[in-house]
């Protein structure tokens, strides 16, 4: 009987600690002064709450005639079924595939999403290179959940000459992530690990444009 006992609270400790680790996996500390191009200053800007893009009742004085982002090839990704998979992309919301171009199409849909309403008097450009976007496993997935944990660096330049506006910023947007029953619910009702992320940029960069625009 004690012996039982102690095998099933090993067992929850051992739960417990890969929550926690799974909790931690949006904080990189380092990344900001690791992929920050020399000049460059970061500004980090977490959002907390996932769901739909909220429209602002004062128009940012912004149109965005053009996005263009790029998930640079050096950035590695795994597929291994881990709690945790160390990796700069980790993705299963789709098809096994491109996960790079798959990345890619998820920030292009989220920012045009976020943005499209913006008919303000300055045309600018949204440059983002994606740092890191590194969701869940299926084995984290269907058990403990986590973090999304997604990072890109946003220049915002006029659309007219081309002309940066303003420093680059390094951008953190973790959302947390289901897992377990909440996980499954919630592809029931379409708010799949795709919809919930794409929802999730959409806020960031609409949040992050209003921050630009007021610094």
């Amino acid at each position: 009987m004690i012996r039982n006992s102690g095998n099933r609270f090993g067992k929850l400790a051992l739960i417990a600690a890969l929550g926690a680790s799974l909790a931690a996996c949006g904080n990189t500390p380092d990344i900001a002064s690791r992929n920050l191009s020399n000049g460059a200053s970061a500004s980090i800007v977490a959002v907390a709450q996932p769901g739909p893009v909220v429209r602002s009742t004062a128009p940012l004085p912004v149109t965005v005639s053009a996005i263009n982002v790029s998930v640079p090839r050096n950035l590695t990704v795994s597929e291994a079924n881990l709690y945790y998979p160390i990796a700069d992309i980790v993705w299963r919301g789709d098809m096994i595939g491109d996960r790079h171009v798959q990345v890619q199409h998820i920030f292009e849909t989220a920012f045009r999403a976020g943005t499209s309403d913006l008919s303000g008097p300055t045309g600018v450009i949204l440059d983002a290179e994606v740092v890191r976007f590194h969701s869940l496993s299926e084995k984290a997935r269907y058990s403990v959940g986590g973090v999304h944990n997604m990072v890109f660096k946003l220049t915002v330049r006029r659309a007219t000459t081309g002309e940066q506006l303003g420093p680059t910023r390094l951008v953190k947007a973790d959302l947390p992530a289901l897992g377990g029953t909440a996980a499954i619910e919630a592809d029931r009702k379409g708010q799949t690990q795709k919809v919930r992320v794409t929802d999730f940029l959409a806020q960031a960069i609409r949040k992050e444009l209003a921050r630009f625009v007021s610094a």
